[in-house]
């Protein structure tokens, strides 16, 4: 989830690297993918298929990290990985960090050691962004009801975002490193076709959550990025109706999948396809109101607040939740996002201390990192369930597993 400036000079399409205009249709597409995802962990009726507004989420940043980087080259003619990685600390790590500890410290208040330890031990690969592995190896199944999802769950996205943020950019500078720039589309294309094809070979969690079957997703935005100084030469009325398109098929996607859609393999093709769509025809005029750019802004912060705000509260009360329950929750969870945003999240981002030091913000990196693993550690080694010599009794709630119990 970076940040909505690139290059821009027409008002209908992105335009070369070397400009810096701000890019309010991608704080509006933010707000549609977010709110897909809101109202499909809240259960909304209708809106079975709202978990695509994370490979729009997939797309965007693609697209605006290789965008960004571009400019960067232009206008300096290198590119800092370093300088790279900071930035990146600096958006997502101090909302995450927060997150990850108030969610360890309230699942041991609200559901008890034994519950408290597995999100201890949830959290813990959060805080490294490996949770996809995680739920992968356990077997979770992201879209089938489960009797005890976890509050942290939802991490799996930025895990995979972070685990490419890991690969491409280093790529990306060898091979301009090695005079390799015309083959940027040409590897990109090619890891895209192998990923979108393993993505269709595969099933199962590991579908779901692995990198490789969703790395497609993230190099469509890479291509679109690349592509993006050609992209200015679209007429005007033909991109805003390839952006007006484009959102129509986000939504006929949110509301015609549900659980039982074989995800992603072909059936990803189509939201992905209808954010390229968007992103390349921009569609300011559909997307850039002030509400839906306020929304956008607080979209990876509400995020990261309304599962565990939902989860907690549901695995709590031992039972579903009324609809009318899970609405104040999402309002919960939205004054939580405007908290954060503008007490955390901005602040940290915008810090002019930090930016000047790259050194000061990676070191910065370490602590929101090692806070939550701090936090779930402590929490973990003093739970009673760590004495074997005490026998706390434990009622599971509703989501808790019941302790084993050996004939």
């Amino acid at each position: 989830m970076m940040e909505t400036r690139t290059g821009v000079s027409h008002p209908a399409a992105p335009a070369a690297a070397g400009s810096t205009s701000f890019r309010p249709d991608i704080e509006g597409l933010r707000a549609v993918a977010v709110a897909l995802v809101v109202l499909f962990h809240a259960g909304v009726p209708g809106v079975g298929g709202g978990f695509i507004g994370v490979d729009v989420f997939f797309v965007i940043s693609g697209f605006l990290i290789t965008s960004l980087m571009l400019r960067e080259l232009a206008e300096t003619g290198r590119i800092s990985l370093v300088g790279f990685y900071a930035r990146r600390c600096r958006r997502l790590l101090p909302a995450a960090g927060l997150v990850l500890v108030t969610v360890v410290l309230a699942g041991y208040h609200r559901l008890g050691f034994l519950r408290g330890d597995e999100i201890a031990e949830d959290a813990t690969w959060a805080a490294l962004f490996a949770s996809n592995f995680r739920f992968a190896s356990r077997g979770v199944d992201y879209l089938a009801s489960q009797s005890a999802p976890s509050p942290v769950q939802h991490f799996w996205s930025l895990a995979v975002e972070e685990q490419f943020y890991l690969v491409w950019p280093v790529a990306l500078v060898l091979l301009l490193w090695l005079g390799f720039r015309w083959a940027l589309p040409y590897w990109l294309l090619g890891a895209a076709v192998l990923s979108l094809a393993y993505s269709i070979g595969q099933s199962g969690p590991w579908a779901f959550f692995s990198p490789v079957t969703r790395l497609w997703e993230l190099a469509a935005g890479c291509l679109l990025g690349l592509a993006a100084p050609r992209l200015r030469h679209i007429p005007y009325r033909i991109a805003g109706s390839m952006a007006a398109v484009g959102v129509a098929l986000i939504v006929i996607a949110a509301l015609t999948f549900d659980e039982r859609t074989s995800f992603p393999g072909y059936a990803a093709v189509l939201p992905v396809g209808a954010t390229v769509l968007v992103l390349a025809g921009r569609g300011d005029a559909l997307l850039g109101g002030r509400p839906m750019m306020f929304l956008g802004r607080l979209s990876y912060s509400l995020y990261l607040w309304h599962w565990p705000v939902l989860i907690i509260a549901e695995q709590a009360a031992g039972e579903p939740l009324p609809a009318r329950t899970r609405a104040v929750l999402v309002l919960l969870s939205v004054a939580l996002a405007v908290v954060t945003y503008f007490c955390v999240e901005d602040p940290i981002r915008r810090s002019r201390r930090l930016k000047r030091s790259h050194l000061l913000s990676l070191a910065l990196a370490l602590l929101l990192v090692a806070a939550p693993l701090a936090v779930a550690g402590w929490k973990t080694s003093t739970s009673p369930a760590a004495d074997t010599g005490r026998g706390d009794e434990y009622q599971p709630r509703l989501g808790a597993p019941a302790p084993h119990v050996q004939d």
